[in-house]
């Protein structure tokens, strides 16, 4: 019995917007393309694209032999999921798409494989020529393809493992260069990494504002969607995933001293490039929006009240995800456990038409008998507890909450789980202020006191990629132009 590999791809420039799919049949035996479809949709979402690339590519299968077996291999984890049976299908787009598809072979014929983004080069391209012709008023034609030639063209060059984990700065930077040296070649310029115009990180005394603190800069709070877990529960399953990350992955070095660079060596940072590495893996990280606690500025951790939006805060969710529709670059979504970020997201999830998969790893650090209180009410009853906090990343707040230096190897090691599910690809992570700013932190190998010095609002957008040197780049951070009138 013959076997074909079927790639299939979709894209939407807008989410929604022009659209096209790609699609290409591959003999598993020899690996020789067998076929090729594209097509211009006209205005459609990211996953009605893919889930049409899909049908192309099974019935140009189905046309090459019925009685084949076909591997699906796609680099949308929600079409994988869903037509492998293992995610419901709650989009009224994607449920006519989803049984046309099952309807083109026997399902005991067909599987599915998720695969990165760059090992779908051939159908991605297939798309964007598809999209390039639609937007020439044109349909895609096979005889001026070019996509099988430049997917071989563009393959990633082998480059060395990272000696420390994805996004940790200093191995990353020192991997870097090493590619660097090899290649002989001049570095491409790279982007400059995006700011803010209404929020600039400004420095502010320790004393006076808290990274993480309050909700109004921290946030965090009790518990996960079905049950209710003491704090000491939460604190040893924080630690039994700390540790599991650590003997996996062996401990991270330390992320804030600088690695140094040999004479005449580009840096690999600020301007500098090391060659060709392939799509990064990109977290797109958003704070949840306001909750009752956020004006007053209460410390609202994982081990308080858990409270959900307020309608304030429900406004920003709605105008931050009409925001990630208009850009449509979001192609997984990923929350905290806690209500205020799973109602985030699934504002976020219900304009894009995804999922939301919960991370315990997300969750914001225990604030211990802080929870609740304001700023000046901790300095009052606890004047040495917090200052020894201010003072110290492995200092806990009164009570047995969890520390920076606890919540940093938490990040750490969720970041690197993360990093490798989703090479390539653009994830939203909906969080809280003090991963968030962990994540900006390690990716900058900056110090444990860079914490007090970022602002983070609610409903604001930062972002960090990843690359597969182990090199990090802070793209974004406190964006919340999405919420002007």
């Amino acid at each position: 019995m013959r076997e074909f590999i079927v790639e299939a791809d979709g894209g939407s420039r807008g989410n929604p917007g022009p659209a096209g799919y790609g699609s290409v049949v591959i003999d598993a035996a020899t690996g020789e393309t067998l076929a090729e479809r594209a097509e211009y949709i006209g205005v459609a979402t990211n996953n009605v694209a893919e889930y049409r690339g899909l049908v192309a590519g099974l019935r140009a299968a189905r046309e090459l032999d019925p009685s084949a077996t076909v591997r699906v291999r796609m680099d949308s984890k929600l079409v994988v999921e869903q037509m492998s049976g293992r995610w419901k299908i709650k989009h009224p787009d994607m449920k006519p798409l989803a049984a046309e598809a099952a309807r083109v072979l026997p399902a005991a014929q067909v599987t599915y494989e998720w695969i990165p983004r760059e090992r779908n080069k051939h159908a991605d391209r297939l798309a964007n020529e598809a999209m390039d012709a639609g937007k020439r008023g044109e349909q895609w034609e096979a005889s001026a393809s070019r996509a099988g030639l430049d997917a071989r063209v563009r393959e990633t060059p082998a480059v060395p493992e990272p000696a420390g984990p994805p996004g940790d700065a200093a191995a990353g930077a020192a991997k870097a260069r090493e590619a660097l040296t090899r290649s002989h070649r001049a570095p491409a310029a790279a982007q400059a990494p995006s700011g803010t115009e209404d929020a600039p990180a400004t420095r502010v005394a320790p004393a006076t504002r808290v990274a993480g603190a309050a909700d109004g800069q921290a946030a965090g709070s009790g518990g996960d969607e079905d049950t209710t877990k003491t704090r000491a529960d939460r604190r040893a399953a924080r630690g039994v995933a700390a540790q599991a990350a650590v003997t996996e992955a062996g401990p991270a070095p330390d992320a804030g001293r600088a690695a140094e660079g040999g004479p005449g060596v580009t840096p690999s940072v600020g301007w500098g490039a090391a060659p060709d590495l392939g799509a990064p893996a990109t977290f797109v990280l958003l704070r949840h929006g306001e909750t009752p606690l956020t004006p007053q500025k209460r410390f609202s951790g994982s081990g308080g009240t858990d409270p959900s939006l307020s309608d304030v805060g429900r406004e920003q969710a709605e105008r931050v995800a009409a925001a990630f529709a208009r850009r449509g670059t979001i192609q997984h979504i990923l929350a905290s456990p806690l209500a205020r970020t799973r109602e985030t997201a699934g504002a976020v999830a219900a304009r894009l038409g995804l999922e939301v998969t919960v991370e315990d790893g997300l969750i914001e650090t225990d604030f211990g008998a802080w929870e609740g209180l304001t700023f000046g009410e901790v300095r009052e009853r606890h004047p040495e507890d917090l200052n020894a906090w201010l003072a110290d990343p492995e200092a806990e707040p009164t009570g047995g909450g969890e520390s920076f230096a606890a919540t940093a190897t938490r990040i750490a090691a969720t970041r690197d789980r993360l990093v490798a599910r989703y090479a390539g690809r653009t994830v939203l992570l909906v969080t809280h202020v003090t991963p968030i700013k962990t994540f900006v932190r390690l990716a900058l190998g900056a110090p444990p006191e860079s914490l007090f010095r970022m602002e983070l609002s609610a409903a604001s957008v930062s972002a960090v990629a990843y690359y597969a040197d182990g090199n990090a780049s802070v793209r974004l951070l406190n964006d919340t132009s999405h919420l002007r009138p």
